[in-house]
């Protein structure tokens, strides 16, 4: 049988990675695990401790509603008025998904179909260039820069919809970018929302690391731009915030027509996520307003514990101000390996895991991707490792 919807997907490279990861730690080897993105950081208490008591209560163990209990729309609503200042109806202009990922993908399935085409960056986050796939469309890739040029991807995303036929339905975006860690200002999403008013474009942007944010600067929400809920809707995500990874807790915002065609769409696939999940979400939201900076402070000094190890071993790498991870060019004596290669060579002669470029699409490859999920001092085992291993750089 021909399975013909993910024909078209490349072999997933991380699992080249892992497989050397665990073949390493079964010979007993102390390998410091910096790919894969899973935050390590626990959930905030007030989160566990009402997930135990709602679970408690056999009514809870029903359906839910799809779209998100009205009470956690109503705190999502509360924390775009705090976080932005801006106001969001619970009712027709918020929806609850089954996180990011579910509500993006079927986003796609809303917003395209066959013969349709988006515009996503390149590289990017996995789903971000498949979801359109999914849905039978097609994509422009557009290269988003190598950690930070925001502000030219949107200038090269007017200029590839501008001269490309056919015309894309869909843009989408997504800053603090993973993995480049780019990051934009909001008057360049101004300029992308000014744009796109006067055309029939959506604009998707995923807030997904909408609280990891150092240096004292702080990501804008696209709905903070004047017109925005005329074009653009908006992922934001537990995931990382509140480090509720395997909550599966996340939301979209904005333009109410897409809302509502969303609902629709998931009404036939799906009950929502477990209601007591809902409801310590909402807990958390309302309640543990403090714990996205706890983490932001936690991920900034591991940031600097990297990037600054790495420039004490002869690897200087941009400094994100954004994002859990940190984007990084391969050094030029080992250039020519390309991003598979060299993670594989991180392992074997340093013990330390990182993320190939190129799995996140072929304008990665000359990167690794490190994530930001040890503490100091095994991200400073890492970088002394790999001062010791990489004795091109020692030259």
């Amino acid at each position: 049988m021909d399975f013909r919807r993910i024909q078209g997907l490349p072999p997933y490279v991380f699992t080249i990675i892992d497989g050397l990861k665990v073949e390493a730690r079964r010979a007993g080897r102390d390998v410091v695990d910096l790919g894969f993105g899973n935050p390590d950081l626990p959930s905030p208490q007030i989160a566990v401790d009402k997930l135990a008591e709602a679970a408690h209560n056999t009514r809870n163990h029903r359906y839910s509603s799809s779209r998100g209990i009205p009470k956690l729309r109503e705190a999502v609503a509360a924390l775009y008025k705090r976080r932005f200042g801006v106001t969001l109806d619970p009712d027709r202009e918020i929806i609850s998904t089954i996180g990011a990922k579910e509500g993006f993908s079927h986003l796609m399935w809303v917003l395209l179909q066959p013969g349709d085409t988006a515009i996503v960056p390149t590289p990017s986050y996995p789903i971000h260039i498949w979801g359109p796939y999914f849905a039978g469309a097609s994509t422009l890739q557009v290269p988003v820069g190598d950690g930070d040029d925001g502000a030219g991807y949107i200038d090269r995303v007017i200029e590839a919809w501008e001269t490309g036929t056919p015309k894309p339905r869909v843009v989408v975006l997504s800053f603090p970018h993973n993995p480049t860690t780019t990051t934009v200002e909001l008057a360049d999403l101004q300029r992308l929302v000014n744009w796109a008013r006067e055309r029939d474009v959506a604009l998707v942007h995923d807030l997904a690391y909408a609280d990891m944010c150092f240096d004292g600067w702080e990501p804008p929400s696209i709905m903070q731009c004047e017109g925005a809920k005329e074009v653009a809707v908006e992922l934001y995500s537990l995931t990382k915030s509140f480090s509720m990874a395997g909550w599966r807790v996340a939301f979209m915002v904005g333009r109410p027509d897409v809302i509502a065609a969303l609902t629709q769409l998931k009404s036939y696939l799906d009950y929502g996520t477990f209601q007591p999940i809902q409801i310590a979400a909402t807990v958390t939201l309302n309640e543990a307003q403090d714990y996205p900076a706890e983490l932001s402070t936690v991920y900034e000094s591991r940031r600097n514990a990297l990037v600054d190890g790495l420039a004490r071993a002869g690897w200087e790498i941009h400094r994100p101000r954004g994002t859990m991870f940190a984007w990084a060019r391969i050094p030029e004596p080992y250039k020519e390996m390309g991003s598979i290669e060299f993670a594989t060579h991180l392992i074997r002669e340093c013990d330390v895991a990182v993320s190939p470029g190129v799995g996140f699409g072929t304008g990665g490859d000359e990167f690794v991707r490190f994530a930001l999920i040890e503490n100091e001092h095994r991200i400073g085992q890492a970088t002394r490792a790999i001062k010791r291993g990489l004795v091109r750089l020692q030259g």
